[in-house]
C-alpha cells in the first residue's frame, strides 16, 4: 500500500521505518526543514534501538522518503497516518492543534478516495471531530472514513514493539475502514483487536494509566516498607509469581516519566471531571508519582548541611534507559533543585547529553565516563538504569568519590554488597 504519515516524532518516524520494512511504500511529512533532510540522509533525529537501521534500510530499498511538501504527500495514498504530538496544556487536557492542523492540509489537498488513521494518543470523540472537520473543509469531491489505530509502544524498544506487538487495536465504524487495516497489517502476522473508534480511543488511555498505577502502587508501598523494615524487592517478587499481578512494572523508584505516563494520566482525570466524574484511583497515581521524583533529594538534604560548593555526581539524564528521551525524566525535576542550592554537578548519560544541553543549558559539567563523573564527588545521584552505571561495581565509588555517598533512585546495587565496600548507600524502599 502506498502510505503517508504525518509527524516523525516517536509514533510517525517508528511506524513508517516498521512500514517500509514489511513492504509498503511511505512517505512522511514534517513541517521541519533540517529534520526532513537529516532523515533523508539516514540520520535519525531521536534515539531508539533498531530505528535509524531500519531507517537506512527503507531509504536504500526505496520504500521511505520524507518531505515538507505536504500537499503532494497528501495527494492520493491508499492511508495516511496522522502521528503528530498532543502535548499536555496547563489544565491537562490534550493540545488538539497539530491534529487539527494536518485534518486540515488533508482536506485540502486529498483528490482521491482515502481512508485517514489517527495513530496520535487522542481523547475520546475525537476521532468522531477529525472525520466531521474534514468532510466539512473538503476541496475536492471524495469520500473519506476515519479509524483510530492507538500506539501501544515502550520508548527503548519502540521498534521492537510495533514489529512484534502482543495486539494491534484498531477503531472503526465501517467494514471497509477495518478490511484496510487488516491488509495493511497483514505482513506483521500480529493479532487484531477491531472495536469502535471510542472504544480504541479508551484502550489507549486505561493500558497506559493502569501501567502508571501499578508503578505509583509498588512506589507507595516502598515507602511505607522502608518506614517497616520491609524490602520492596522481596515483595516484587512475591508478587510477580501470582499469574494475577505479573512481573513487569512492579519494581520500585523515583516515579515514572517519558512522553505518555504523566500526560496520559493527567488527559484520563481531565476527561473524567468533564463528565463531572473523580477518577480517584488515577488521582491516587499522580500525586504518588510527583511526590516520588523528589525523595532522593528529600533524602539528601535531610542527610547533608548544605550543597553549597559540594560536587554531585548526576548518573543518568533520561527518564529511563535505551531512549535520549527527557521529558518528565526524574533527574530534570531534580537538577535545578541541586543547582539552586549551589551544588558543583558533573552529569553522565551515554546518549541524552546533547538533547540535556540543547533543552535545558543547565550550568553544570558532562562526563564521557560513569567513572569520570564519580572522580572526586562528594554526593551521587542515580536516576537512570543504564547498564553504563550497573556495570560501575561498589568498589568504585568508595575509590573515585571523595565522600562515598549515593543516592540510588533505581536500585541497581545490592544493598549489602555498597556496604561491604564502605558506601553510605541510599535506596528505594530496602
Amino acid at each position: 500500500m502506498r502510505l503517508t504519515i504525518a509527524g516523525t516524532g516517536y509514533v510517525g518516524l517508528v511506524a513508517g521505518v516498521c512500514f517500509a520494512h514489511v513492504g509498503h511504500q511511505v512517505t512522511c511529512v514534517d513541517i521541519d526543514e533540517q529534520k526532513v533532510a537529516m532523515l533523508n540522509k539516514g540520520i535519525s533525529p531521536i534515539y531508539e534501538t533498531d530505528l535509524e537501521e531500519f531507517l537506512q534500510e527503507g531509504l536504500q530499498k526505496g520504500l521511505l522518503s520524507f518531505t515538507t511538501d505536504y500537499q503532494s504527500a497528501y495527494r492520493d495514498p491508499d492511508v495516511i497516518f496522522i502521528g503528530v504530538g498532543t502535548p499536555e496544556l496547563p489544565d491537562g487536557s490534550a493540545n488538539l492543534s497539530y491534529v487539527a492542523s494536518v485534518a486540515r492540509q488533508i482536506a485540502e489537498s486529498v483528490e482521491r478516495d482515502c481512508l485517514v488513521v489517527v495513530k496520535s494518543t487522542v481523547p475520546v470523540g475525537t476521532n468522531d471531530k477529525v472525520e466531521q472537520f474534514i468532510k466539512d473543509s473538503l476541496v475536492h469531491p471524495v469520500r473519506i472514513e476515519v479509524a483510530s489505530n492507538p500506539e501501544f509502544l515502550a520508548q527503548g524498544t519502540a521498534v521492537h514493539d510495533m514489529m512484534h506487538a502482543q495486539r494491534i487495536v484498531i477503531g472503526i465504524e465501517d467494514k471497509h475502514s477495518e478490511t484496510i487495516l487488516r491488509e495493511l497489517y497483514a505482513p506483521f502476522s500480529l493479532p487484531i483487536v477491531a472495536v469502535s473508534r471510542r472504544s480504541a480511543e479508551m484502550t489507549k488511555y486505561a493500558s497506559n494509566d493502569f501501567l502508571a498505577l501499578k508503578i505509583s502502587y509498588m512506589n507507595d508501598l516502598a515507602n511505607l516498607c522502608e518506614l517497616v523494615g520491609a524490602n520492596i524487592e522481596d515483595v516484587a517478587l512475591g508478587m510477580s509469581l501470582d499469574q494475577r499481578i505479573g512481573s513487569r512494572f512492579l519494581k520500585a523508584g523515583i516515579g515514572y516519566g517519558g512522553s505518555c505516563f504523566p500526560k496520559d494520566t493527567k488527559a484520563l482525570q481531565y476527561l473524567a471531571a468533564q463528565y463531572g466524574y473523580n477518577l480517584r484511583t488515577v488521582t491516587a497515581a499522580v500525586d504518588v508519582n510527583n511526590e516520588q521524583r523528589y525523595k532522593l533529594y528529600r533524602k539528601a538534604a535531610n542527610r547533608m548541611i548544605t550543597f553549597s560548593g559540594i560536587k554531585v555526581a548526576v548518573l543518568g539524564l533520561a527518564f529511563k534507559s535505551g531512549t535520549d528521551d527527557l521529558r518528565e525524566s526524574p533527574a530534570v525535576y531534580n537538577i535545578p533543585l541541586l543547582l539552586e542550592q549551589g551544588a558543583e554537578i558533573t552529569a553522565f548519560d551515554p546518549v541524552a547529553e546533547e538533547n540535556c544541553k540543547r533543552q535545558y543549558q543547565f550550568p553544570m559539567e558532562y562526563a564521557q565516563t560513569v567513572e569520570d563523573a564519580l572522580n572526586g564527588a562528594q554526593v551521587c545521584f542515580i536516576f537512570t538504569d543504564w547498564q553504563e552505571i550497573r556495570d560501575v561495581g561498589p568498589s568504585a565509588f568508595k575509590s573515585l568519590m571523595r565522600t562515598a555517598l549515593v543516592y540510588d533512585g533505581r536500585n541497581l546495587f545490592d544493598s549489602r554488597a555498597m556496604l561491604e565496600a564502605g558506601v553510605e548507600y541510599y535506596s528505594i524502599g530496602r
